[in-house]
Order: C-alpha cells, then sequence, then structure tokens
C-alpha cells in the first residue's frame, strides 16, 4: 500500500466552471483517486476554490459587489457542482480561510530566509483609465519570438516561451482594449536560474522514469532553456499581505504563489479537521508517498516548474542552500497529469463570448455519469479534443444505453422473472468459463491502464468486457430456455451473466459512480457500493486570519468503505426485483436543441 495525495487544478472562483475545466481536473483526478482506494491505497485528494488575484476584482466591479461576495457567491456554485459531479474530495476548500494565509506566509517567509527570494525594481501595467494593476494575463500582444498575436505577460501559448508583459509588442489590456502604461514597482521574485540546476536534476529522473505524458515532460524541460526570476508579488489589495511588507496594503502576493501552496494548505486543513493536525506529514514528508497532480495543459508551468521551485526554495535544495521551515522536507511532484483541451466544436470554450456549457446547466439536463462517460471515452487526455452534442448523443445511446444498461436491464430482467433471486450455478460449460475469465482478467488490464492515467483506453477496455458479456447472453440464448428440463441450465447462464455484470460494475464504478451504486441495488446490494462526497458547513478555524470567513462549506467524504478492486462471488438466493433503467436514452431532437440553445 502507498500514501497517494491527488493535488487536483483548484477551480478559481470568477465565475461557474464549464465543462471543459472539469475535463482537465475534475474527471480525471476522480476516477484516478478512486481506482487508487479500491486497490488499497491510502489517498489524499484535495482542492478548493482560487479566489484571489486581479480577474476577481474585475467581475466583482462588473457585478457591482466586493471580490469577497463575489468569491462567496461562486465558491458555493462550484461546491454544488463538483459535488454533483461526484468528485471525491477528502477536502475541498477555498483561498481566503485564514489557515491557506497562514501556510501561504511561511513558505513566503522560508523561501525568502533561504534566499530564493529576492526583491527588484521592475515595471508594472496600469490601466490608464481607472489606475487599477493590470495582472499579466490581462495583457495580450504579438510575442516577440514567434509572432502569435494573443500571447499573453506571462506566457505565449503559441510557443510555451515565458515572456513579461513589457516584452510584447503592442500590448492591449483584455478588459478594454487600450494600451497599458507601465510604471517603477518594487517587487519580490523567485529567484528560478538559482533553482534550475535542481529543478532539471529532477525533471531528467522524471523523464527518465517514463511515466510522464510526452507532452508534458517535453514542454516541462523545454521552458527550462529561458528561465529567469519570476515576479511573486503584485500591486493590488485583494490577496495575502506580503509578509514584511505589511505597512504596504496594496502589495499582495501573486495569485499563482498562493494558490499552488492550496494543495499544502488543504492538506494542512484537512489534519486539523480531522483532529490530528500532523497526519498531512505523511503524504508531504514521507519519501515514499506519492504525489499526483492533475490540471488543464495551460497550467503546465506553474506545476512543473512554478511549484517545484517554490517546494525546493522551501526545502534549501538550490544553489543558495538553506534550511526547510516548520513544515520540514516537502516532496515534489510524482507526476503533473496535465490534459490538453476540450474545446466547443472548433473553437475554445469562452464564457465572454458565450460559447460555452456550465457544469450546472449540463448535469441538470443529462446527469453527471453522461458526462463523466464522455470525458473519459473520448476527452484531451493527449491531444485537444471536441464536444459535440451529435458525438454526446451517440456515445450516450449507443455505448452507455444499448451497451452497459441493457446488459444490466436484460439480465436483471431475465433473473427476476424467472427465479426472482440470484440462481445457482450448475456445471459449467467452457462458454460460461471463457467470459467469466474475460471479466477477471479485465481487472488487471484496466487498473493498470487507470494507474498510467489512460482512461481513454481503460473505459474502452472495460466497455469491451461488456460487449463480451452482452454476446455471451446472445449465444447462449437463455431467453429461449423455457422447458423445466432447461432450468438448470437457465439458473447457469443466469447467474453466470450476473456475475459477470457485478463485476463489470466493479470496473466502471471508477469512472460511473452514481449509475455503478444503481446497479448495486438492482442486484440486491444495500447501503452504496461507491461512497460519495457530501457538503459540510465548517467554521472557520483561524478567524484572526484570511479574508474574515466565519463559515463556509467544504467538500469532503468518508471513503473507507470503498470496495476492493477485485471480483466479488454473488450470493446465491438475493432478491431481485424487476430492474429500472439506470441510464436514460436522448432523442436525437436533442442535438438540435441544444445547437439552437446556444446559437448554433
Amino acid at each position: 500500500m502507498s500514501r497517494v495525495l491527488s493535488a487536483v487544478a483548484w477551480p478559481y472562483a470568477n465565475g461557474p466552471r464549464h465543462i471543459g475545466h472539469v475535463a482537465g481536473f475534475g474527471v480525471p483526478s476522480d476516477v484516478f483517486s478512486r481506482y487508487m482506494r479500491m486497490a488499497g491505497h491510502d489517498v489524499l485528494m484535495v482542492s478548493g476554490t482560487d479566489e484571489h488575484g486581479t480577474p476577481i476584482l474585475v467581475a466583482a466591479d462588473k457585478d457591482g459587489v466586493s471580490a469577497r461576495e463575489l468569491a462567496d457567491k461562486n465558491n458555493t456554485v462550484i461546491v454544488q457542482d463538483l459535488l454533483d459531479l461526484g468528485l471525491s474530495y477528502d477536502l475541498f476548500t477555498r483561498t481566503t480561510t485564514g489557515n491557506h494565509y497562514n501556510v501561504v506566509q511561511e513558505m513566503f517567509r522560508t523561501v525568502h530566509r533561504n534566499g530564493y527570494m529576492v526583491e527588484q525594481t521592475t515595471f508594472g501595467a496600469i490601466s490608464p483609465s481607472t489606475g487599477r494593476t493590470l495582472p499579466d494575463r490581462y495583457i495580450e500582444g504579438t510575442c516577440p519570438i514567434c509572432g502569435f498575436k494573443e500571447a499573453r505577460g506571462d506566457q505565449c501559448d503559441n510557443c510555451g516561451n515565458q515572456l513579461d508583459a513589457t516584452d510584447l509588442l503592442e500590448p492591449r489590456s483584455k478588459i478594454n482594449g487600450e494600451t497599458p502604461e507601465f510604471i517603477e514597482t518594487q517587487h519580490y521574485f523567485l529567484d528560478l536560474p538559482a533553482l534550475a540546476d535542481a529543478l532539471k536534476v529532477w525533471l531528467d529522473e522524471r523523464a527518465e522514469s517514463g511515466t510522464w505524458r510526452p507532452n508534458v515532460i517535453k514542454f516541462s524541460q523545454n521552458i527550462l532553456e529561458e528561465i529567469r526570476p519570476r515576479a511573486m508579488t503584485r500591486d493590488i489589495d485583494w490577496g495575502i499581505p506580503v509578509p514584511g511588507w505589511e505597512d504596504q496594503p496594496t502589495k499582495r502576493l501573486y495569485v499563482w504563489f498562493d494558490a499552488v501552496i492550496g494543495y499544502l494548505s488543504a492538506s494542512i486543513e484537512w489534519a486539523r479537521r480531522l483532529g490530528e493536525p500532523e497526519r498531512w506529514r505523511d503524504w508531504w514528508n514521507d519519501p515514499e508517498a506519492l504525489a499526483y497532480y492533475f490540471m488543464g495543459k495551460d497550467n503546465i508551468v506553474f506545476h512543473s516548474q512554478i511549484w517545484p521551485a517554490e517546494l525546493l526554495a522551501y526545502d534549501g535544495r538550490g544553489s543558495r542552500g538553506g534550511e526547510p521551515g516548520v513544515y520540514g522536507d516537502l516532496n515534489l511532484p510524482t507526476e503533473v497529469v496535465s490534459s490538453e483541451f476540450l474545446t466547443m466544436g472548433d473553437q475554445q470554450f469562452s464564457s465572454s463570448r458565450g460559447h460555452v456549457i456550465y457544469v450546472g446547466d449540463f448535469l441538470a439536463r443529462y446527469g453527471p455519469d453522461a458526462l463523466r462517460y464522455f470525458i473519459c471515452a473520448a476527452g484531451p487526455e493527449t491531444s485537444d479534443a471536441a464536444f459535440t452534442w451529435a458525438d454526446f448523443v451517440t456515445r450516450n445511446n449507443s455505448e452507455l444505453v444499448a451497451g452497459w444498461g441493457n446488459l444490466v436491464n436484460r439480465t436483471a430482467t431475465m433473473v427476476a422473472k424467472s427465479f426472482g433471486e440470484v440462481p445457482a450455478a450448475g456445471t459449467l460449460e467452457p462458454v460460461d468459463e471463457a467470459v467469466l475469465a474475460s471479466v477477471r482478467g479485465a481487472f488487471d488490464t484496466v487498473g493498470d491502464l487507470i494507474g498510467r492515467h489512460r482512461l481513454r483506453s481503460a473505459i474502452a477496455e472495460a466497455m469491451r468486457v461488456v460487449g463480451e458479456v452482452n454476446k455471451y447472453l446472445t449465444v447462449t440464448e437463455p431467453y429461449k430456455m423455457k422447458d423445466e428440463s432447461q432450468r438448470e441450465r437457465l439458473g447457469t447462464v443466469l447467474h453466470v451473466a450476473a456475475q459477470c455484470v457485478v463485476d463489470c460494475n466493479t470496473l466502471l464504478s471508477p469512472f460511473l459512480p452514481h449509475s455503478a451504486n444503481k446497479v448495486w441495488a438492482t442486484f440486491g446490494g444495500e447501503g452504496e457500493f461507491m461512497p460519495m462526497p457530501r457538503v459540510d458547513q465548517v467554521e472557520e478555524l483561524d478567524p484572526d486570519q484570511g479574508a474574515g470567513l466565519s463559515f463556509y462549506p467544504v467538500i469532503t467524504g468518508d471513503y473507507s468503505d470503498t470496495p476492493a478492486w477485485a471480483p466479488r462471488s454473488l450470493v446465491v438466493g438475493t432478491k431481485i426485483a424487476k430492474p429500472a433503467p439506470i441510464f436514460t436514452k436522448l432523442d436525437p431532437s436533442v442535438v438540435d436543441e441544444e445547437l439552437a440553445r446556444f446559437g448554433g
């Protein structure tokens, strides 16, 4: 058994999240975490809403509310959406808590004491019309390296190079299109060049392991070539105060500095709420523990360079040396599991242009497992993938309904009609042994694929086995066994089919936890088969710190009764009633309705 940290990207709280977001960070991390628990590992899955930075202020101004009010509102929406999607967090919290403020400031102080946070004079961008600081990501222009017209002030998504806003040709504000002014300002910079050698050693080791997705490791190694200090503070009045600069209320820590530290602070908050305040160390100080970070490809640089650099600096493992702080030697990521983009047809999702499908809207109309299935079967694992309504309806109807749903329904219906309970099996024939062996063998195959983050192949293999069981029923034709002389054989076939369904349900349960509970109940199971998350309203642990929270919602859960990743024997005599459909077949008209809803 290993201890496994599932560190899930923090959704930004400037608005509801769309299905492209959860295709990158949400569903892949949950499938992996659920499987690892089933395989016997001690999993800690953490995240929360990222609530600082200028984009929050911009959105709050637009809505005529304070930044805190906007963060509260969107935190509530995001928490509900992720709960409804079934994401099994041990703790999903937020970055405005006092606990988070304390952890971030401790990280800053130790990195600074070790010599890796250096003060420099630089140029900051401000909006001429408002006087407000413009963050790097709110400035666009032409990349001076590759000529890409929509490079951002922190990096170019076309060539992958890091940039400063002052590097851009013809810079413009994404908010109102005006040309920003650049003024001198003091900031703390993370001295990445002093950490470059240590980063290179770590990345080279990761490359040699062969476990990282090729697109992620290559990109991560390439960005080391142009490494330079990165500003870790901003001229802004919404965020975590900078230790030592308390007399400068318009200086705050960079939102991306504090957001990635959330993985650590959420782990610490989880342990504190558990009543075992040092328990988090099992995942962060034990060198044998594993840590997997899940996000979309636009966040690779922060997880394969900035966050590891912060950890190395905290541990004192750069060229300047140093000593760890109170948190001790902190583990670096085992793997950065980055997905590519899920697009809406041939265009990027865009909330500002209305080119978007929000998670809450989708779940209200089609339920969570239909979305989870599509993301796993056709998602952006190693290349961009397009979501279309036609593809969604086809996969739902021809795979979920006609494949898995049909197998569950026809098996349960025949058992209920012929016996009313799980029948005993007689002598097994070769065809019976073959299908049982096929299902049993899939546990190793599917489990190995999930463990290597190959969800598309994993769910395809599980559905292939479903197809084998459907074929078994077609070949054996139990529905034609009407004569009393065939009753023992009928019982055997239906016992074998029911056994296969129960085990296929286990194979599919990390992908489809909601329907797994329905299938479990259909075949006489009691309680939940797959434990589900819940929302608790919790009290602020450090009321004198943070953004002034009193109570706030967190996603948590008790996953101690997670079933084992293994076949389980049917209990003969278990009552089976006539089943209700597990999945809903969609009318083809859904495609036209949804296209009309989104303007074609």
